[in-house]
């Protein structure tokens, strides 16, 4: 039974995005993705870019582009970080949430997945 039950509220945490955070992800539910690091958190789309590129300062990744579209609604960052490729996908969610997705690209086949983790909680921290 207690078996039963276990599964069951893992599943309902998984659902939520509850599992991820607690399995170290920050506060706002940063969860690893297939080539980076994802997560929702509070705050406008410029705001968010403003923190990404403090942090990306920070950490010494050469910006190299940016853009905005959908009138300001997704913003997205570029940069260089030694052999890494960073990308930093800006999205609004609502008036007071944005999804933010990072990666960090060594080559065509592979990812640094713990260095966009890395980044996207630092990025978090900031708010």
């Amino acid at each position: 039974m207690r078996r039963h039950f276990a599964l069951a509220l893992a599943a309902a945490m998984l659902s939520t995005g509850c599992l991820a955070a607690a399995a170290g992800g920050a506060a706002a539910g940063v969860y690893i993705t297939s080539r980076g690091a994802e997560a929702v958190i509070e705050g406008s789309v410029e705001d968010v870019a403003t923190r990404a590129e403090s942090v990306m300062g920070e950490m010494g990744i050469t910006k190299e582009g940016e853009s905005t579209e959908n009138e300001g609604a997704k913003h997205v960052l570029k940069g260089k970080k030694g052999d890494l490729d960073v990308n930093i996908d800006i999205n609004r969610e609502t008036d007071k949430t944005t999804k933010v997705e990072v990666t960090a690209r060594k080559n065509l086949a592979e990812w640094d997945k713990d260095y966009a983790k890395d980044l996207l909680n630092r990025i978090v921290e900031k708010g």
